[in-house]
């Protein structure tokens, strides 16, 4: 027997293949948008993929368990409860599937959402590894409100909290203590708020060092977990649906991107999406254009700034970069809202630097903008009497910001204002001046 885990370190997201030596076959969980892994995973020991397990519709990325289906014939399964539209066998609670020696058991965990799923790998008759999905993190459990108004069996926070709860305390802590659980995520996603840094655990050390696995009452779990959760992308409720009806082929949805090869010729009133580093981007770029740089979060700020459906540009610095980031657009379902992609370096818009010394001495005479999460914001308090949008929300809230003082944009390092600066300029610069307080925002903070 093998378990191999595969991380998508830009959505913090954990895959994994089971492979059984006795019948040569391989079950792949919860498989990232690009399967080449799992297939070379598979060709590696001379292995068939004969089933993929859905632990939920995934809000956070695209799953590709369709195109393993019709490349590999596996059969998919998933919870009755998903509603999913592509071709499947259920697996709910109490099911179970062989794998040679191994059986993978099914326990329904609903708490992230209504659909979710646990596996347990049985071996030699024991319980060896559980499969978590979103549902218990290392140091954490899955978030409870992303399922209100999205899926085919929408739940409220409170309620969807409440079973999270019994799915804790009665399906995942009864387990055998030396039990290895393998999660959906690590620390970094968008899917839990207190993540461990480690890839993987086991009951024992969460009933010790996990909050949410604590001797409490449901009432008092229920007021922990609603607290203090991240901010939800714009796409995550477009993923689910994505994923409960199957996403295209990815190679295929990729060959459909429009990559213009001489001077592209830009629309009017169509997002552009710069991702160049903000040097460069500050020096000479398009109006209107936003800077969201290529990065380790590009894909989930994409998805936080664009909302689903809405048609945008890609630039590049090289066709190098390019090609990733239609690759990374591509793991949030967004590859399809691509007007056209470029490689394109010029521009006649600027953004000067900010004048620093004068900023210290008189923040007073600029309206300052804080970008940062809520939780961000009430944690570390910055500037006095700073205007605080998040990010995600700063194109629908651009109106909120007077024109009457230059403008200074930041966050808790640089990169999100970047983007949040050029939004801001492309809305107000032709009133007033927008500066980017960048990295420089550290020796504000205490």
């Amino acid at each position: 027997m093998d378990i191999q885990q595969f991380e998508d370190k830009g959505l913090a997201q954990y895959s994994y293949a089971i492979y059984s030596e006795k019948s040569h076959e391989v079950i792949v969980i919860d498989p990232a948008r690009d399967i080449t892994p799992y297939i070379a995973y598979a060709k590696t020991l001379n292995a068939k993929i004969t089933g993929v397990i859905e632990t939920h519709p995934h809000a956070d990325f695209v799953s590709g368990h369709l195109e393993l289906h019709r490349v590999t014939g596996a059969t998919i399964y998933c919870s009755k409860y998903t509603g999913a539209t592509y071709p499947h066998v259920t697996f709910d609670e109490g099911m179970r599937m062989m794998l040679g020696d191994i059986v993978l058991k099914a326990l329904n965990t609903p708490g992230h959402s209504p659909d979710s799923i646990s596996v347990v790998l049985l071996h030699g008759g024991e319980p060896r590894a559980v499969f978590t999905g979103d549902t218990l993190f290392v140091g954490d459990c899955g978030r409870p409100d992303l399922r209100e108004n999205t899926g085919n069996i929408t739940a409220g926070r409170m309620a969807l909290a409440k079973q999270m709860y019994h799915s804790l305390h009665e399906k995942l802590m009864v387990l055998e203590d030396d039990v290895l659980v393998y999660p959906g995520h690590g620390a970094g996603t968008l899917c839990g708020k207190s993540l461990g840094d480690a890839d993987s655990t086991t009951i024992a050390a969460e009933k010790v060092s996990n909050w949410s696995l604590q001797p409490v009452t449901e009432d008092e779990f229920v007021v922990a977990l609603l607290s203090q959760q991240p901010f939800i992308p714009k796409y995550f409720p477009y993923d689910v649906g994505i994923n409960r009806q199957g996403a295209p082929d990815l190679q295929a949805s990729l060959d459909k991107v429009e990559i213009v090869k001489g001077e592209p010729v830009f629309e009017e009133n169509i997002v552009i999406i710069d991702s160049r580093p903000q040097s460069g981007f500050k020096h000479g770029h398009l109006p209107n254009a936003i800077n969201l740089q290529n990065g380790g979060k590009f894909e989930t700020w994409l998805g936080s700034i664009v909302a689903p459906g809405e048609p945008y540009y890609l630039l590049a610095e090289n066709g190098t970069e390019l090609e990733e980031l239609i690759r990374k657009t591509a793991k949030i379902g967004y590859e399809q809202h691509i007007k056209a992609a470029a490689v394109y370096t010029k521009g006649a818009e600027t953004m000067a630097p900010l004048p620093l010394a004068d900023f210290r001495e008189h923040p007073e005479h600029y309206t300052i903008v804080d970008i940062r999460m809520e939780s961000e914001v009430k944690d570390e308090p910055v500037f006095e009497n700073a205007i605080a949008i998040p990010l995600d929300q700063l194109r629908e809230r651009i109106s909120e910001i007077p024109a009457d003082k230059p403008v200074v944009v930041h966050c808790a390092g640089g990169y999100r204002s970047a983007a949040g600066s050029s939004i801001v300029a492309g809305a107000l610069k032709a009133q007033t001046p927008v500066y980017d307080l960048g990295e420089a925002v550290k020796e504000f903070m205490s």
